[in-house]
C-alpha cells in the first residue's frame, strides 16, 4: 500500500483537481479501497458542500472500463488506435533510447513537451516535468492557451492578478458578469450572487450568447463578439459626462484619469451602439446603474480574452471600478483572476536554473500545428500530458497533420486513449488526482489546498512526477532536484518569502488543516505592483511596448469572405475535452448544437433542429442547429468539445484560427469566421 494512502473504508477530505476557478473542497467516500461516492465538503468556507455534475459523477470516470491500465506501444498506423500492452521498463527504455538518439543527431531542442492544466495540481502540472525538461534542454512551451492575454491586459491596469475576495460578494449590490457563463464555469460565484440578490442585488450578464447564466440574470445584454472594450469605453463616456465618477478616488489612487476623460469623448453612446449592437438606451441605463449602485462588482470572464483584441478588452474593463471608486467598498471592485494571492515559489518548484542553454527556443502552444509542420530545425518528438491537443488546440486539422508525421516520435501520458493518444508511439497510463500527493492554488478564492492520496494508483498508472523521475534515471541524470519527493517539492514551493500572502502558509500547517487562506495584505490600493504604484488608466509601459497607452477599442481581424463570427464556448458537463469521452456526461449533454439567430436562419432557409454544415478555409464540421434569439444576427455559438466518435464531424477547433491575440501570445478561438448551410 502507498505509505500515504488512508485506510480502505471511510470518508476522507479532498479537493477538486479540475481547471476551474472554484476549486471545491470535497468529501470522498471509500469502501473496500475504492471510491464509491464524492460529495462537497459542507465545512469548506467558500464552496460549502455544493459541487457540479462533473465531480459528482467522477467515480464513473475513475473506474471507466476504458481507462488505461498499462503502457501501450503502437502497432497500427498513427491515428488508427491500434496498440499492444508493454511493461513500464520497456516503455521507459524505448523513450530514453529514442531521445538519446535524437539528442545525438539533432540536439535536445528537437524534443518538445506539450501540456496544460488537465490536472491543476502544481506538482504534477508544473513541477518535476519542468525540472526534467529544463535538464534535458528540450524546446520550451509557451503555455498561453487559456488566460494569458487577459492576464497581461489586467496587469497593465492593476499590476497583477489581484481582485476582491469572492467571499465578500454577498455584500455586492450590482453584479456584472461579463463574458463568463458562471453557472457552468464558476458556479459558486453565481451562488454568492444569488444570495446577494435575496438582499436586493441585481445581476447583469453581458455575453454573446444567452446561456444558462444569461437566462438567470435580472438583465441580459447581448453584445457583438470582440466589441466589449467599446462597451466599456461607452460606459466611461457616460460616467464622465454625467459626473458619475469618484474624482477623489481617481486623484488618490490612479494615474491618467484626465487623459482618459478626454480620450473617451469619442466613444459616445451612438458610436458605441453601432459597434456593439447594444442600444443607446441600454448603454445609458447600464452606465447609470453602474455609476449609482454601490457596492458594484465586475466578474471578468475568460471568454473575452479569446479574441484578436482580448488583452485590450480585459485591460479596458479593468479600468471601470477605478472610475466609481468601487474598490473601496466591501463587495466592490473586480475579479479577473486572484492567482496573485497564491503565486507559489515557481523558481523553487520548476528549477529553471537546470536549463543550461538560456537561449533555448520556445514555441507558442496555440500554434502546435504550424510548429509540427514548419519548425526549422524540425521537432522530432512530442511528449503530451495533462492535455489533448488533437481536440483542444486551434486549427485542429493542421495539428493532426503534424501528429501523423512518421518522423515524429510521440509519447502521451493520460488516463484514456484520447484523440491525441491515438497518434502516439507510446502511451502511458496516468493516475487521477485522488492517487497523488499535490497542492492546489485557486485562481478565484484565496485558499491553498493539500491533496494526499485517497486511493492506490489504478492498475499500473503512474503520476507525472513518477514518470519524470523514471525518465531522469533512464537518461542518466543525477541531479538531486530530479530525485526529490512530491512532499519535498511542495515544501519548497510554499516556502515563498517573495509573496506576502504566504506569510500565513506552511507545509506543516497544510498537513494539519488541508487548506489555508492566503494573507490578503498582498493587495493594497496604496502600493499596487504597477510602475506607478497606482491603478494605471494611462500606461507608459504599454506605450513603450507599442500599445495605445489608454484603453482603446481595437477591431477584430477581418476574414471578410465568411459571413458569421464563430464562438465555440464551453458547455455545462465537460471541461474542454475532459469528460467528453465518458458515457454519463455524453448523455447529460446530448448532441452538440450550434445556436443561430432566427433572422439568419430565415435568410438561409434553415429550420430549427436541422443538420447544418459549418466551414471555412481551415476545415468544416456538421452540427444540429438551434434557431432562436439566443445570439445576435451574424453570430454562431457552439458549446463543448466533443470526443471523436466513428463518423462524427464535431471538431469545432478545426475552424478556429491559430492567430495570436494582441497580448501574452493568447489564443483567438472566438475571432474566427465561418459560413453555414443546411445539409442536403
Amino acid at each position: 500500500m502507498h505509505p500515504h494512502v488512508n485506510k480502505n473504508e471511510g470518508v476522507f477530505p479532498s479537493v477538486c483537481s479540475l481547471d476551474c476557478p472554484d476549486q471545491c473542497g470535497l468529501l470522498v467516500h471509500k469502501k473496500a479501497g475504492k471510491i464509491v461516492k464524492i460529495e462537497g465538503d459542507p465545512e469548506h468556507p467558500v464552496t460549502k458542500g455544493a459541487i457540479c455534475n462533473k465531480v459528482r459523477h467522477m467515480t464513473d470516470r475513475l473506474y471507466d472500463p476504458h481507462r488505461l491500465k498499462t503502457p501501450l506501444k503502437r502497432i497500427g498506423k498513427k491515428g488508427e488506435g491500434k496498440f499492444v500492452p508493454i511493461s513500464w521498463s520497456e516503455a521507459i527504455a524505448e523513450i530514453a533510447e529514442r531521445w538519446s538518439n535524437l539528442i545525438a543527431d539533432n540536439g535536445p531542442e528537437s524534443i518538445l513537451p506539450y501540456s496544460f492544466y488537465g490536472n491543476m495540481g502544481n506538482v504534477n502540472a508544473e513541477g518535476m516535468d519542468r525540472r526534467f525538461f529544463h535538464r534535458l534542454g528540450a524546446s520550451r512551451l509557451e503555455r498561453t492557451i487559456c488566460q494569458s492575454a487577459g492576464s497581461v491586459g489586467y496587469t497593465y491596469t492593476m499590476g497583477g492578478a489581484y481582485g476582491i475576495d469572492p467571499e465578500e460578494t454577498t455584500e455586492t449590490k450590482l453584479f456584472i458578469l461579463w463574458g463568463i457563463n458562471a453557472v457552468s464555469t464558476n458556479m459558486h460565484q453565481m451562488m454568492l450572487a444569488q444570495k446577494a440578490r435575496k438582499n436586493g442585488a441585481k445581476i447583469i450578464v453581458i455575453d454573446v450568447h444567452k446561456n444558462q447564466t444569461g437566462r438567470m440574470a435580472d438583465w441580459f445584454i447581448p453584445i457583438a463578439p470582440g466589441t466589449d472594450s467599446a462597451l466599456a469605453l461607452g460606459i466611461m463616456h457616460v460616467l464622465f459626462s454625467e459626473n458619475l465618477v469618484n474624482e477623489a478616488f481617481l486623484r488618490e489612487y490612479t494615474v491618467g484619469y484626465k487623459e482618459l476623460e478626454e480620450h473617451v469623448r469619442q466613444y459616445d453612446p451612438k458610436t458605441v451602439s453601432h459597434l456593439t449592437g447594444v442600444s443607446v438606451e441600454d448603454i445609458l441605463k447600464l452606465a447609470r446603474m453602474y455609476g449609482t449602485t454601490s457596492p458594484s462588482f465586475i466578474r471578468i470572464g475568460n471568454g473575452l480574452q479569446h479574441h484578436d483584441n482580448g488583452g485590450m478588452i480585459v485591460r479596458t474593463i479593468s479600468c471601470l471600478p477605478a472610475l466609481t471608486g468601487a474598490w473601496l467598498d466591501k463587495g466592490g471592485g473586480a475579479i479577473k483572476s486572484n492567482s496573485g494571492f497564491l503565486t507559489h515559489n515557481t523558481h523553487a518548484l520548476q528549477r529553471p536554473d537546470l536549463l543550461k542553454n538560456k537561449q533555448t527556443r520556445s514555441f507558442n502552444m496555440n500554434q502546435l500545428g504550424t510548429v509540427l509542420l514548419e519548425a526549422a530545425p524540425a521537432v522530432h518528438s512530442l511528449f503530451v500530458y495533462n492535455c489533448n491537443p488533437a481536440i483542444v488546440t486551434p486549427e485542429s486539422n493542421k495539428v493532426r497533420q503534424g501528429l501523423i508525421r512518421d518522423d515524429l516520435f510521440t509519447v502521451v501520458h493520460d488516463l484514456f486513449l484520447t484523440e491525441t493518444a491515438k497518434y502516439a508511439d507510446i502511451v502511458l497510463p496516468a493516475t487521477s488526482s485522488f492517487e497523488n500527493t499535490d497542492f492546489y492554488t485557486s485562481y478565484w478564492h484565496h485558499y491553498i489546498h493539500l491533496q494526499q492520496p485517497i486511493i492506490e494508483p489504478y492498475e499500473e498508472s503512474k503520476s507525472n512526477s513518477d514518470v519524470f523521475r523514471l525518465l531522469a534515471r533512464a537518461m542518466g541524470f543525477e541531479e538531486e532536484a530530479l530525485l526529490e519527493s512530491d512532499e519535498e517539492l511542495i515544501r519548497q514551493a510554499v516556502d515563498h518569502k517573495g509573496n506576502i500572502s504566504y506569510s500565513t502558509i506552511t507545509y506543516d500547517q497544510l498537513l494539519k488543516n488541508l487548506y489555508v487562506k492566503a494573507n490578503r495584505d498582498a493587495f493594497s490600493l496604496s502600493s499596487l505592483p504597477t510602475p506607478s504604484g497606482k491603478i494605471e488608466l494611462y500606461s507608459k509601459t504599454m506605450e513603450k511596448e507599442g500599445y495605445p497607452p489608454l484603453p482603446t477599442h481595437m477591431p477584430l481581424v477581418q476574414e471578410e469572405h465568411f459571413p458569421f463570427l464563430f464562438v465555440p464556448g464551453p458547455n455545462h458537463n465537460f471541461l474542454n475535452s475532459t469528460f467528453s469521452n465518458n458515457q454519463k456526461h455524453r448523455e447529460l449533454e446530448k448532441n452538440p448544437i450550434v445556436h443561430m439567430n432566427e433572422r439568419d436562419a430565415k435568410k438561409l432557409d434553415i429550420d430549427d433542429k436541422e443538420l447544418v454544415r459549418i466551414w471555412n478555409d481551415r476545415g468544416e464540421c456538421q452540427l444540429t442547429v438551434s434557431v432562436g434569439t439566443n445570439v445576435l444576427p451574424g453570430v454562431l455559438v457552439t458549446q463543448g468539445l466533443y470526443a471523436d466518435l466513428a463518423g462524427d464531424m464535431h471538431l469545432v477547433n478545426a475552424l478556429t484560427p491559430d492567430r495570436l491575440a494582441d497580448m501574452g501570445g493568447g489564443a483567438t478561438f472566438f475571432s474566427g469566421r465561418v459560413a453555414c448551410e443546411k445539409m442536403t
